[in-house]
């Protein structure tokens, strides 16, 4: 099955299955920080946000783009990068999802949940996971490409066509 999927769609299947793990630790952690340990959005948010990016940082690292090398240098370089990068991202989270939050945007879906008497389901209603899933869309791609163009990125050797891992100066 593997050998049948060009390397470039298989680091992207790849990259969105951990993604989508992240995102489950990311949102799942939100709504227990937020609606039963009542740590508000922000403080919820930062902390989801946190989990997902440490949890991010390996996978992409070991499995998505293979960047196998333990040597200090580069760990170092790729982890502040992400870290940047993820920093970049994860402030457009925070302003993004509060923002949302406070602008309505969750309230047509608080709506449908009523509507089809889901609100069993308290998940969905916690205040501002609709903002969050908004706005987690577009830090995906986001990611994707700090990830794939800067942290992750990989160089042809001089002597030969294969790529290694950037080391950097």
């Amino acid at each position: 099955m593997r050998k049948k999927i060009p390397d470039k769609l298989y680091e992207i299947i790849v990259y969105v299955f951990y993604g989508v793990l992240a995102t489950i630790i990311s949102w799942g952690s939100y709504a227990v920080f937020e609606k039963y340990l009542h740590l508000g959005i922000i403080l919820s948010n930062t902390l989801s946000w946190t989990l997902a990016m440490v949890f991010a940082f390996f996978t992409n690292k070991l499995r998505v783009f293979k960047s196998k090398s333990f040597e200090p240098k580069l760990v170092i370089r790729e982890f502040i990068s992400f870290a940047a990068s993820r920093g970049i991202t994860g402030a457009i989270e925070l302003v993004g999802v509060p923002l949302l939050a406070k602008v309505g945007f969750d309230k047509p879906f608080f709506n449908l949940v009523h509507t089809f008497n889901l609100e069993k389901i308290g998940v969905l209603l916690t205040n501002g996971i609709y903002s969050k899933i908004a706005v987690s869309v577009i830090i995906v791609v986001l990611n994707y490409v700090f990830s794939k163009l800067i942290v992750f990125r990989k160089v042809k050797t001089p002597d030969s066509d294969e790529e290694q891992d950037f080391q950097g100066d």
